[in-house]
């Protein structure tokens, strides 16, 4: 059997697509069956959406069912179940996206007897009664898994989860269309703060995004340095009474929600990107390879067991600090800007990075490489 005369079925969260691990499912999806593979998206629906069938093309579809309740970040469709009992048959290769409770229990129970991919994003690492609850699933996946796929070699090498299915372990890089906009769009936020030196980030305001480590870096850049946090939250409180306390209005501001239309043209119009993230959590960072994919620089904070710093290198793409560490930051940030040598070097290494694993072309050859060595000719 032939890649393309296989059937793939991707199990996971959201429908729409909001955050990284359904983002990944839908642009596998899309991906695969724009090369002519058959390929659909089983997923739980969010924001209030009615559900349904969402054709791609000839070859590819959502299945996007009701969800019923949402405990402890865990969605409840028990559709869910009743569909993939329905519907397994009829698919060579289940690729399951963790963490994700619901599509792992639709799995166990859905009698499916073929080739099972685990693509194990992240650990569950805040939510520990669930964990104790789902821990003898989790292992009967990790048991059931024929291949098992992580965003970068670093995750999955230190994971305490997979130490023991280490030889059925490989990696996906995540990869992402560049990111472009028009220079209208660049002008008209360009505008909004003349004379700035712009640093951009991107994310929702929780605690493992580490903004709080990010607004008191500010106190030590310089006045003509703004720090553009995009994204809400429930932190916004705590962190503007924070920036007001240590008087940094005018070097941070909370932009808030920003749309599709908007963001290419904040990559493009910042100096550089910066990723404050604390915790594990934070397994890969998007955001870090959309701003590489400009030519942008980066700063980040290295989270052990984490795949941030294999996507932003050292020296190579960006700088990588010391966490919880708002000087440490500042001096990286100021090393960058102040440094027109260092500042090039490391736009080119970020672009070149980009090019060489982040690209949307690349994750989907690399997808198609791993299904054919891996599943169909076992």
């Amino acid at each position: 059997m032939n890649i393309s005369d296989i059937k793939i079925l991707q199990i996971g969260k959201f429908y729409p697509i909001r955050g990284g691990v359904e983002k990944v499912m839908y642009d596998l999806t899309l991906g695969l069956s724009e090369r002519g593979i058959h390929c659909d998206m089983l997923c739980a629906t969010t924001e209030g959406h009615p559900g349904g069938i969402i054709p791609l093309n000839e070859y590819g579809k959502v299945i996007a069912l009701p969800t019923m309740v949402k405990v402890a970040a865990t969605t409840i469709a028990p559709q869910m179940v009743t569909k993939l009992r329905q519907i397994a048959k009829n698919y060579d290769v289940i690729h399951i996206h963790h963490p994700d409770p619901m599509a792992c229990l639709a799995l166990f129970l859905s009698g499916y007897k073929g080739k099972v991919i685990l693509h194990w994003h992240s650990d569950i690492l805040k939510q520990k009664t669930m964990l104790k609850l789902y821990s003898p699933l989790q292992n009967w996946l990790i048991r059931r898994a024929d291949l098992i796929l992580g965003t970068s070699p670093t995750y999955v090498d230190q994971s305490p989860f997979l130490q023991t299915v280490k030889h059925k372990i490989d990696f996906l890089p995540i990869g992402v269309p560049p990111v472009e906009a028009d220079e209208q769009h660049i002008a008209h936020i360009r505008r909004q703060y003349p004379n700035k030196r712009i640093i951009f980030t991107l994310g929702r305001l929780v605690e493992y995004k580490g903004y709080e480590y990010l607004v008191r870096a500010a106190q030590y850049l310089p006045d003509d340095v703004i720090v553009l946090i995009g994204g809400i939250g429930p932190l916004k409180e705590q962190l503007t009474q924070l920036i007001k306390q240590l008087n940094v209005h005018e070097k941070v501001k909370l932009i808030g929600f920003v749309s599709d239309d908007d963001l290419p043209a904040y990559y493009h119009v910042a100096q550089l990107f910066v990723l404050s993230s604390i915790m594990k959590t934070e397994a890969f960072a998007i955001v870090q390879i959309e701003a590489m994919s400009c030519g942008k620089p980066v700063v980040s904070c290295h989270i052990p067991g984490s795949g941030v710093s294999w996507v932003n290198q050292d020296g190579i793409s960006g700088l990588v600090v010391e966490k919880e560490n708002p000087q440490a930051l500042a001096e990286a940030l100021n090393k960058i800007l102040n440094d027109s040598n260092l500042y090039s070097n490391l736009a080119d290494g970020a672009k070149k990075r980009y090019n060489e694993w982040f690209t949307h072309e690349k994750m989907i050859n690399k997808c198609i490489e791993l299904f054919g060595k891996r599943l169909v000719t076992n």
